[in-house]
């Protein structure tokens, strides 16, 4: 909940500034941000893990199953790291694990979200080729084909995110309290000019970066190839009420959502290096909330997508998944298990 940068500078500058005011008007958000985290937590592990335990060991390996098998993968990584960051909120933004936590868990953090969505994106040109191009699809659609698709994309987010094993750092500021931030210029005179020009243009070009490869771009290919099917899907007459193009829509939209937050935060920092209490207080219970959602929450969604919600309750849990993950687009090639 807390990512990359999302804790970057919270109280720096202004540590001195806010030191005058009431405790409870500054641990009001921290203590809202902490409890959200650790309910998606516990939601998370067992919601994440059953999904895992239906993908991985109960249905056979598609294409389809592949990509939902890495994805849900994902946020069940990311869940697990969720109790450091709610610690780290609940204690005012005190770090006590350590530089090198400081980094590897960051890292993680930013290897999860590239990794989210660039699965997502590659299961919207999934679902393109499948609906314009079937005939391709069915001799090169393969299970093996796509598990180096899927380990490319692992191995991309983490060249992406590399960069945080390096500029991620623990400073202690005023009162002994240690916080886990960017060092964007690489050097320990946190106040020197120079310094801070070149910390700001690299703080800029990794902001950029990751705004477009991490959101806009994905975007912009997701929302195309969807209109694409959608086009295609009308003009055969087909209803767009399918369950696994239902439960394919809902993942995009909920990844979005959750993110969108997450990157207004970011550019507000980097324009403004003073953030009202008022406005950053409450943008940061927005987005932990937004983000914790899209990774605790959304694999439970996919049950409840196209079913009636009292008939929910009467199928078995394997049922349920079985019918979310099936691939019965009526103008979809044949799954190929490889």
């Amino acid at each position: 909940g807390c990512g990359s940068n999302s804790c970057d500078r919270q109280m720096s500058a202004r540590d001195r500034a806010n030191s005058s005011q009431t405790p409870a008007t500054l641990k009001i958000p921290h203590l809202a941000s902490a409890a959200l985290l650790f309910v998606t937590f516990l939601v998370g592990l067992v919601g994440n893990g059953l999904y895992l335990w239906v993908l991985g060991l109960k249905m056979r390996r598609t294409v389809t199953t592949l990509w939902f098998l890495h994805l849900v993968s994902c946020y069940f990584f990311f869940t697990l790291l969720i109790p450091f960051f709610a610690v780290y909120v609940l204690l005012g933004f005190h770090w006590v694990f350590g530089t090198a936590m400081c980094k590897l868990l960051n890292t993680c953090i930013s290897v999860c979200m590239f990794t989210s969505v660039f699965l997502l994106t590659l299961i919207s040109l999934d679902r393109y080729i499948l609906t314009h191009h079937p005939i391709w699809s069915r001799h090169h659609r393969t299970v093996p084909r796509v598990r180096n698709l899927v380990m490319g994309v692992w191995l991309l987010s983490f060249a992406l995110s590399a960069p945080y094993l390096a500029l991620r750092e623990t400073r202690v500021v005023d009162g002994g309290r240690v916080i886990c931030i960017n060092n964007y210029d690489g050097s320990r005179d946190w106040n020197g000019t120079e310094t801070r020009d070149l910390g700001r243009r690299i703080h800029l070009v990794m902001f950029v970066v990751r705004f477009l490869l991490g959101f806009l771009l994905p975007f912009c290919t997701i929302a195309g190839c969807y209109g694409q099917v959608g086009q295609k899907m009308k003009e055969k007459k087909l209803v767009l009420t399918g369950k696994p193009f239902k439960v394919l829509a809902a993942t995009v939209v909920s990844f979005f959502l959750s993110w969108l937050p997450y990157h207004l935060y970011q550019g507000l920092k980097l324009y403004k290096k003073e953030v009202p209490e008022s406005v950053s207080g409450p943008l940061l219970v927005i987005y932990t909330f937004m983000t914790c959602f899209n990774a605790c929450f959304t694999p439970i969604l996919y049950l409840f997508i196209g079913e009636k919600f009292l008939q929910v309750f009467r199928m078995s849990f394997l049922t349920l998944a079985k019918a979310a993950f099936a691939d019965d687009f009526s103008t979809s090639a044949p799954e190929s298990s490889g």
